[in-house]
């Protein structure tokens, strides 16, 4: 039977939003990346004039900003819609001010705990693909189908380098595989929702896969 629920994590650049953005749009499912969620709060505390470095004032706000994610409405290149009281902040949520601030708010115990809350109230209307580092193991641990996405850091970091070099700009593999080890052991040992496999997830290592091949692995799955 086909899985309502389908829960994509990973570490960082190993390719979730692509393939999970592909199996969404041949399902015809939600395509739900939860980063958007931490900018959204960003942008929320920004546009109040809250510190994002104010712990308690960001994980208040957090708790009390209905943020809603949709399908998208628009033709204009989203994959989704971000809602905050209803107010479409789709592209306010890409502003080089949420940029540089949405790594200080998403490192919020608080911030985690209720923004899994809204994220489970999403998955749980069914027909999602919901893309992260803590969905199969905190956000929606009754998801139909689990695929935790993996690749070596020196993949990871191959990518990335040949993405920034295609957009013909200057890139070193060194800084960028240093980044990418860095994020990897911040996400793996942060004491709330740290990065790992549930148990029941199918890990699909996309070392020596394309981004077509994994997405028809999956499709496989769902099936």
């Amino acid at each position: 039977m086909k899985p309502k629920t389908i829960a994509l994590d990973g570490p960082a650049a190993s390719g979730k939003s692509t393939v999970g953005l592909k199996i969404a749009k041949a399902l015809n499912y939600l395509f739900f990346d939860t980063g958007v969620m931490y900018r959204a709060v960003a942008w929320a505390a920004l546009n109040k004039g809250i510190d994002p470095k104010d712990e308690v004032a960001v994980t208040t706000l957090a708790e009390e900003t209905p943020i809603d994610v949709r399908p998208a409405s628009q033709n204009d290149g989203r994959t989704s819609d971000v809602l905050v009281n209803e107010q479409d902040i789709t592209w306010q949520t890409r502003s080089p001010e949420v940029d540089a601030n949405v790594s200080t708010v998403a490192a919020y115990a608080g911030v985690r705990a209720a923004l899994s809350k809204q994220q489970r109230r999403i998955g749980e209307r069914g027909n999602v693909v919901m893309v992260g580092r803590d969905i199969g193991t905190v956000v929606l641990p009754e998801a139909d189908l689990k695929i935790y996405l993996d690749a070596s850091a020196e993949e990871r970091a191959r990518r990335r380098y040949d993405e920034i070099i295609a957009r013909g700009e200057l890139a070193d593999y060194t800084e960028i595989l240093a980044k990418v080890k860095q994020r990897d052991h911040i996400d793996s040992t942060r004491d709330v929702a740290p990065l790992r496999p549930a148990d029941d997830a199918v890990i699909v290592n996309s070392d020596k896969l394309d981004a077509d091949q994994v997405f028809q692995m999956i499709m496989d799955m769902c099936a």
